[in-house]
């Protein structure tokens, strides 16, 4: 019988998948699953060169670019216990928010796209550099930082099929520590990712139609 592991969670699953499976710990989809093959022993080998991300063109942020980034910078201040710093940067996070044009199915599309890359040539490449210089901090941060971008990846597909529908009737909670987003009526016991408490996660609030 095939197995497969979600790479969002490390549930392992026994069977087939359906096309809408979803994991019952993280809520990831099928994309996010890997099949468990038999591993051999590998031999002692120099590490494979992995090549660096193609470079983007410079361009200007977006209003919701500006918006998520003055969030974080908002969340470190937090965590610095700068509690001053921490609203000025809410303030602004909410300032590009309400100028930013409402998400669209093509949007989305685009955003996918990105994720994408990260995910075949950014973490890769970090990945490779960080066990090169033996940061195990920079090593512990992408395996984090990883599974909450597969998780982003799933949510971004399910999207693509249904739409705003996906959030009707339920909630969306973001955990403070990872950033790992959980679609649910109630937030998970525990992060699948960081495995912190319920409590660690915030409720999303609707936006103003």
């Amino acid at each position: 019988m095939k197995e497969y592991i979600c790479t969002v969670c490390g549930y392992v699953h026994k069977g087939e998948l359906p096309d809408d499976f979803r994991c019952p710990v993280c809520g990831a989809g099928k994309k996010a699953f890997r099949e468990v093959t038999p591993q051999a022993q590998p031999e002692a080998a120099k590490p494979t060169p992995v090549p660096a991300p193609s470079v983007h063109e410079e361009r200007e942020l977006s209003a919701m670019e500006m918006s998520v980034i003055c969030s974080n910078l908002a969340r470190g201040c937090e965590k610095q216990f700068m509690p001053q710093q921490a609203e000025q940067f809410l303030a602004l996070a909410r300032f590009f928010r309400a100028a930013a044009g409402k998400a669209d199915k093509k949007s989305a599309k685009a955003v996918a796209k990105l994720v994408e890359k990260d995910l075949s040539e950014g973490y890769p490449y970090a990945n490779a550099v960080a066990q090169g210089a033996g940061d195990r901090g920079a090593m512990r941060s992408l395996v984090w930082s990883e599974k909450v971008t597969r998780m982003l990846q799933s949510l971004l597909a399910r999207y693509a099929k249904v739409g705003n529908k996906m959030t009707e009737n339920t909630g969306v909670y973001v955990c403070t520590i990872c950033g790992f987003v959980y679609v649910g009526d109630a937030p998970p016991e525990l992060c699948p990712v960081c495995k912190v408490p319920s409590w660690k996660f915030e409720k999303q609030q609707r936006r103003a139609k």
